[in-house]
């Protein structure tokens, strides 16, 4: 079944859409009766189609009606199968602006207006992607957001909004705001990662960019994993005894509660805002229920599913914190997704770029590592191929765990895109831990991606740690000699370790030529 979440954070039911469309394409009950044709959702009125490659068109009709797709000069007929079902592929086609009419006819017809080809990218995560360049209040906001929205007149640069849905088995449609072209009346509720990413690639191309924005806030990893990419890792009892525990733990009468909390939560957030001040109500978990976007695998079935195999160029990731906390787990649960996304899209290893997590917490506090463990489980999704990886760990809010720079985020996404999908400079990566050996009292720890020399903002190094034999790490200083760095402490006078920016919310200032951050690292493998 699918199910959408009205306005006011209750939940309801609505009917399976596939039921639907199964009905409308039962044999006809007269001669003239006839099945209109439909269109998937990433198809309407000003949608963005992927240059160079073939593009899947598809949708629902009658049982065995012939339908045609017409676009640029290019015509191709299928035929609808017994269930209704239908797909073509066109193209490729060049990048085009020219706004042009694509056609579908069947038994019916369908004609969207102002198509372009260009760029497309999918955008998906939890709130961190969700926040928007301007909600009209003071949750959402980036900075300088009036300026951002009164400038935002560039009609190539399209979003898709895919609705907030929960299934319970894959989806074949689900429902969306339309392909919504970027001008002052649309964009403050575009993705902001997503808008400032795709205001730089066009910038840089001069091609239509989409992004087809699929975000949920506060949701787990699981959310996004189908089933069968999600039962195939080594967690599956592990998550499926987890979710039933939380099950138990949500009787009706807490889950009934929810949109009051949430809504207690938000009015606190906006005060505290107001006031320079943090919000010390906890933020409000939503309810464990199988119509609920914690449901292990609920927003795979219903917000991505309904996508594929949409032609596309990349995908767009912020996401993790909700699975703080189970950082040991992320690395594979991770992993496992991207495959199992590429296999559904049937592109073969499309980019597939991510945020690592900003600073979030008391800064200075080692106890609690949390964000460290959960930054550390997300890199190693470079691994594979075709990721990247924007480091944010110098943008955060210590005490805001949605940051408002996201013009930056979007840009240090856009620097990966710019380097390895179109070949364009500068740099893309921050130096990265290369290495670190023991100099008497000290670590010297070396990097790639330095430039000509490492610097520190704003002052001497900080963030660093060194740790002996008895694995017990200290604060330590650093000096920067041209591409290394040397490391000591007082009270480590054998260093066998060496940290950089591994607590929930170091003061991270070390910095390549290029401008980009240090990379978080450990030289340890405790």
């Amino acid at each position: 079944m699918n199910i959408r979440r009205n306005q006011i954070g209750r939940w309801m039911v609505a009917p399976a859409l596939g039921v639907l469309l199964a009905a409308c394409a039962a044999p006809a009950t007269s001669p003239t009766k006839t099945v209109e044709v439909t269109l998937a959702p990433p198809f309407g009125d000003h949608a963005v189609l992927q240059r160079d490659k073939a593009v899947p068109v598809w949708g629902r009709a009658g049982a065995a009606d012939a339908v045609t797709v017409t676009f640029h000069g290019q015509s191709v007929r299928t035929v609808a199968g017994p269930d209704g079902r239908w797909r073509v592929r066109i193209g490729p086609f060049a990048a085009s602006s020219e706004p042009a009419d694509l056609v579908v006819a069947g038994a019916s017809t369908l004609t969207l207006h102002d198509v372009v080809v260009g760029e497309v990218w999918l955008c998906s995560g939890q709130s961190n992607m969700e926040f928007t360049v301007d909600d009209g209040g003071s949750t959402y906001r980036v900075n300088g957001p009036d300026a951002e929205v009164a400038t935002a007149n560039d009609p190539l640069i399209r979003q898709l909004k895919v609705e907030r849905t929960v299934s319970t088995v894959p989806a074949e449609t689900v429902r969306t705001g339309g392909w919504q072209p970027a001008s002052p009346k649309t964009v403050g509720g575009f993705t902001a990662v997503g808008y400032f990413f795709a205001r730089e690639v066009h910038r840089a191309l001069g091609v239509p960019v989409g992004i087809i924005d699929s975000p949920w806030g506060g949701t787990p990893i699981e959310s996004w994993m189908s089933d069968p990419a999600r039962n195939s890792t080594s967690l599956a009892a592990v998550l499926d005894a987890r979710w039933k525990k939380q099950l138990s733990e949500w009787p009706p009468e807490r889950v009934a509660r929810y949109p009051a909390d949430m809504a207690a939560w938000e009015k606190a957030e906006r005060e505290a805002k107001a006031n320079n001040t943090k919000n010390l109500l906890p933020w409000p978990q939503p309810p464990a229920a199988l119509d609920s976007p914690a449901l292990p695998g609920g927003l795979f079935n219903a917000m991505i599913a309904p996508l594929q195999p949409v032609a596309l160029r990349g995908v767009l990731w912020y996401q993790g914190e909700s699975n703080v906390g189970h950082g040991e787990e992320y690395a594979e649960l991770f992993k496992t997704m991207i495959r199992s996304w590429r296999e559904g899209f049937g592109q073969g290893d499309v980019p597939f770029y991510f945020v690592q997590l900003a600073n979030f917490g008391d800064e200075g506090e080692r106890a609690d590592r949390g964000w460290a463990w959960l930054r550390e489980a997300q890199e190693q999704a470079l691994a594979l191929p075709n990721t990247g990886m924007a480091v944010t760990i110098d943008i955060g809010e210590a005490h805001n765990i949605h940051p408002r720079n996201k013009q930056e985020v979007g840009r240090r996404l856009a620097l990966i895109a710019r380097a390895r999908v179109y070949g364009l400079p500068p740099e893309v990566s921050g130096p990265v831990f290369a290495g670190a050996a023991r100099e008497g009292a000290a670590m010297r720890v070396r990097f790639t991606h330095v430039g000509d020399e490492l610097q520190a903002h704003g002052g001497e190094p900080q963030a660093l740690e060194l740790a002996g034999a008895d694995r017990v790490f200290h604060p330590a200083t650093g000096i920067i000699q041209t591409d290394s760095l040397l490391v000591s402490s007082p009270e480590v006078g054998e260093p066998v370790a060496v940290r950089y920016a591994w607590t929930n919310s170091p003061r991270a200032n070390l910095y390549g030529d290029t401008g980009l951050p240090v990379v978080p690292f450990r030289s340890d493998s405790w």
